[in-house]
């Protein structure tokens, strides 16, 4: 047992790891209790908690409000809003056609960074601060299903482009950017959702297809970057990306020299909950190098795993001090993009939405 580690702080530190999703419209007890007693470091939306933009607005309020009353220290607020297939906003927030539309338009950059640019704007407008986007895989041979219409295209330089203009949109306006997912997933053979890919693309072809816009992402400063739950035996023949040290902590951390947030995909997904449970896959993803780990769906594994990490910590199995540098890298987000957090104006959502107003479309 660690001998100078108070139960409840332990429990607060750890609680700032985990991303959790909600059940509704509104702010219900369990999700309050989350950020009361364990200081949860942030929500993720779907379209089961959007009604409108003024109750979004209204949600992301008292979901900051909750968290500055009780430890001073705003959520991450984050959606996955790509365009396309994924997009939690749909009318009438603008209507984006997705990736695979933008990289085969006449001028694809133009249309990126206005995508960028509006997204920006209205996610902003109703309090949400970081987009879980944009996907920076490169397309190899027929893609499967679940990725379709989510990716660029097949040229890494163009996705690399298209990623960079995405991003620098996005964060220039004050919005997180979530580069996924590493170390690519363009050649997966089946959905991660369901099952447990395998990607068997050799070291060679990794550097030439599928890392170079994880580097343009890197170097333009992208906030996060999100984890693959798939297998790469060049790799890790063993681990997913998300479980695998190998891939997280020496390739993404030591030879890409990536500073900043690490998040894992949902950890409920098929790919770590089907061999893995998911409090372990939770504790095997921050022993890797992840920073944030994501639960989507039930809040009693968000406990669980909550549990297990801190028994880990106080057993000496996982090192205080390793806490401590993702809780620098999270700090370090917040400060950079959160500072001054207030609620947002319902006034201009009004104003711009105009009630239910007008579908934008690109």
């Amino acid at each position: 047992m660690h001998p100078t580690l108070d139960l409840r702080e332990l429990q607060r530190k750890i609680g700032r790891l985990f991303m959790a999703g909600m059940p509704g419209f509104h702010l219900d007890d369990d999700t309050e209790a989350l950020i009361r007693d364990y200081c949860l470091g942030g929500i993720i939306l779907f379209s089961r908690n959007i009604q409108d933009p003024l109750q979004l607005a209204g949600l992301c309020n008292e979901l900051q409000e909750r968290a500055m009353k009780y430890h001073g220290i705003p959520l991450f607020l984050a959606i996955d809003q790509e365009g396309g297939p994924v997009a939690r906003l749909r009318e009438p927030f603008t209507v984006f056609p997705g990736n695979a539309v933008i990289g085969a338009a006449p001028e694809p950059e133009k249309m990126a960074s206005r995508f960028a640019r509006i997204t920006a704007k209205e996610m902003t407008l109703v309090g949400l601060n970081m987009n879980l986007a944009p996907v920076v895989d490169v397309r190899v041979g027929r893609l499967e299903a679940h990725l379709e219409g989510r990716i660029f295209g097949d040229d890494a330089v163009t996705v690399a482009l298209l990623g960079r203009t995405v991003i620098e949109g996005l964060q220039e306006r004050g919005v997180m950017a979530v580069a996924k997912h590493f170390p690519g997933l363009g050649a997966a053979p089946v959905d991660p959702h369901e099952e447990l890919p395998k990607i068997r693309v050799d070291r060679k072809d990794l550097d030439r297809v599928h890392l170079p816009p994880f580097r343009e992402a890197f170097a333009c400063g992208v906030c996060g970057v999100m984890s693959s739950h798939a297998i790469y035996p060049a790799l890790d023949p063993h681990r997913p990306a998300t479980l695998s040290p190998g891939i997280l902590s020496d390739l993404l951390r030591d030879t890409l020299g990536f500073e900043g947030l690490v998040i894992t995909d949902d950890l409920q997904m098929g790919a770590i909950a089907g061999q893995w449970d998911v409090p372990h896959g939770a504790v095997g993803a921050f022993e890797a190098g992840a920073d944030i780990l994501l639960i989507c769906h039930d809040q009693a594994l968000v406990l669980d795993a909550i549990r297990l990490l801190v028994k880990k910590v106080l057993n000496g199995e996982v090192s205080i001090g390793r806490l401590h540098r993702s809780l620098e890298r999270i700090g370090k987000a917040k400060n950079r993009f959160l500072k001054g957090t207030g609620a947002v104006s319902l006034e201009q959502v009004e104003a711009y939405f105009g009630g239910k107003g007008e579908a934008r479309r690109f």
